[in-house]
């Protein structure tokens, strides 16, 4: 199983609270993280692009560094690691974004690749001018399906004339082609976003589900098994879940409760009027962002425990079927990663013989 770490490319990383650790997002700490994470033998990283937070006390997400900029300087600074980065389509045309990956690609010698977003808070691209209606909810995955494949298309040929209805192309020439075998991430988790990831995806990305509850994600990987048996193709699930983790049970429940206690309601209550404004899609994975029960961390899975614990969980992810990787957030992600790399993963029995100095 592969492990990433979902860098902090915004500020205080996943967890909506005043009482969790307090940061602005840097190059210098997103370098740390990966170097760290290079060091310990891990598989991945990848960075989000959020254009607009959610406010509150917190000023959850308000601060905030660009993707590609971000992830091309990690791709300078490592040398093994795979890096990721996010594209917001609405505002990125493909012939553009293919040419920025194929820098990030030489950067990287080969590392690097691409996860797409559709776009599902409008206020992110309100602020711009570039929101093209609620009809995008609708709309959207037909969109990104002929984003795709122009990507894919000038990335293998170099040239596109695709016609569509979204994106026309005329002798549109993207060169040079890039090195690596560039691999596409979505992260849909809609009926529309697994038929797209079927299709034209490497990696789906799915949340976790609940806390101390490792294999609840399962479905997910059994509706991306249906989507795929409809197109042959071989697609596996990055799982996206928190660590919280100490010597002890006890100490990592501790640090859980008071998270809690400084849980920020209002930058909830944004996520949670962005949440229901797609009334088309009733199994977006954006309805399990906003949930009230585990909002404080955006409901992804929690694994919280002593770094025996949280081992065991891990192992008990990677043998769902079609698990392709673990993608990684911490409360503190300098201490998380170290805490990784030299107490959980040498117990983990998926990830044997793995690891740096």
């Amino acid at each position: 199983m592969q492990v990433g770490v979902f860098v902090p490319i915004n500020n205080n990383g996943w967890l909506i609270s005043t009482t969790s650790p307090q940061y602005k997002p840097s190059f210098d700490l997103n370098k740390e993280i990966a170097i760290r994470a290079e060091k310990h033998g891990l598989d991945f990283l990848l960075s989000m692009i959020k254009l607009r937070g959610f406010g509150g006390k917190s000023e959850f997400w308000e601060y905030g560094l660009e993707s590609f900029t971000l992830m091309a300087g990690l791709a300078a600074v490592t040398e093994k690691i795979k890096i990721f980065a996010t594209c917001p389509t609405l505002i990125i045309p493909p012939a553009f974004a293919a040419r920025m990956c194929n820098t990030i690609d030489s950067i990287s010698h080969g590392r690097f690749g691409l996860n797409l977003i559709t776009g599902w808070q409008p206020p992110e691209y309100t602020q711009m001018g570039v929101w093209p209606g609620d009809e995008h909810f609708r709309n959207r995955y037909k969109m990104l399906d002929e984003y795709a494949g122009i990507l894919r298309e000038l990335w293998a040929t170099g040239v596109s004339d695709f016609q569509g209805t979204y994106y026309q192309m005329e002798d549109c020439r993207v060169r040079p082609q890039p090195t690596g075998d560039m691999k596409i991430i979505c992260a849909g988790s809609s009926d529309e976003g697994l038929a797209f990831s079927a299709k034209w995806a490497d990696y789906a990305f799915c949340l976790g589900k609940g806390v101390n509850t490792p294999t609840a994600f399962a479905s997910n990987n059994e509706r991306l098994a249906q989507a795929t048996a409809k197109t042959g193709r071989d697609v596996s699930i990055f799982v996206l879940v928190m660590i919280i983790a100490a010597e002890t049970d006890e100490e990592a429940f501790a640090k859980w409760k008071h998270y809690n206690d400084g849980i920020d309601l209002d930058a909830i209550d944004w996520l949670a009027d962005q949440g229901a404004k797609d009334t088309h899609n009733t199994t977006t994975n954006v309805r399990q962002l906003a949930a009230p029960e585990g909002a404080i961390n955006i409901n992804m899975g929690t694994l919280i425990g002593s770094y025996e614990s949280v081992a065991r969980m891990l192992d008990e992810m990677a043998v769902v079927p079609n698990t392709g990787g673990v993608l990684l957030t911490f409360d503190d992600f300098i201490e998380g990663v170290e805490a990784f790399g030299t107490r959980i993963q040498p117990l983990m029995k998926c990830r044997q013989g793995i690891g740096g100095a």
